[in-house]
């Protein structure tokens, strides 16, 4: 006799819509961060931003920086499931490229950077949160193995030390460049993204 599964517990409207409210703040809050970084961004600009009283806000994360915790690690999650997504037949160079130009597409529409730069003060605030190390220490080791792939296979020069690669890397997804050119107004998004691409992996020599 097969044995009957119990059905899930259901999600009550009120839990629904408290789950709804956490998610517009933490897409709200990762937009925010794009434009105006940690430091500026205040808990009034989310709460108005969202619709909510701040003290709504308070109910769901108790602080700045426990929010802005919970964004990146979202951020990473996201990372993590882009890299799941990439076919197994791709070239590692490819599956690099790819990569970046997804975080180029994310930081040029002012969604958070992946890895915020070193005068930030949400950097000291990250580092010292657990499961944001966890998260970044599980996609550095994946694109990692991916750059040995791609310099076993001369695609990428073996003569650079892969750590100086992985950071290269992870230095497009806080790229001033970006700003800069968008906000000449010369080019559109998607020509900034591949310019930069062709910088990163073609290098500034002539060919």
């Amino acid at each position: 006799m097969v044995a009957m599964q119990t059905p899930p517990p259901k999600i009550s409207f009120k839990e629904q819509m408290h789950q709804a409210r956490e998610n517009a703040i933490l897409q709200t809050t990762c937009r925010l961060l794009g434009e105006k970084a940690f430091d500026a961004m205040t808990m009034d600009d989310v709460a108005n931003d969202v619709g909510i009283a701040k003290a709504s806000l308070y109910k769901h994360f108790a602080s700045k920086e426990e929010l802005c915790c919970t964004a990146m690690v979202q951020i990473l999650e996201r990372v993590q499931a882009y890299l799941h997504s990439l076919p197994d037949t791709m070239e590692p160079v490819d599956k690099l490229r790819a990569l970046v130009r997804w975080s180029l597409e994310r930081l040029i529409s002012d969604e958070m950077p992946l890895l915020p730069s070193r005068n930030s003060s949400l950097r000291a605030v990250l580092m010292a949160n657990k499961q944001y190390l966890d998260g970044l220490i599980t996609v550095s080791d994946q694109i990692g193995h991916w750059i040995t792939e791609a310099q076993a296979q001369g695609r990428i020069d073996p003569s650079l030390p892969p750590l100086v690669v992985l950071y290269t890397l992870y230095a497009r997804a806080c790229d001033p460049v970006v700003s800069f050119l968008k906000e000449g107004g010369q080019y559109a998004d998607a020509e900034i993204v591949d310019l930069v691409l062709r910088t990163c992996f073609d290098g500034l020599a002539a060919r």
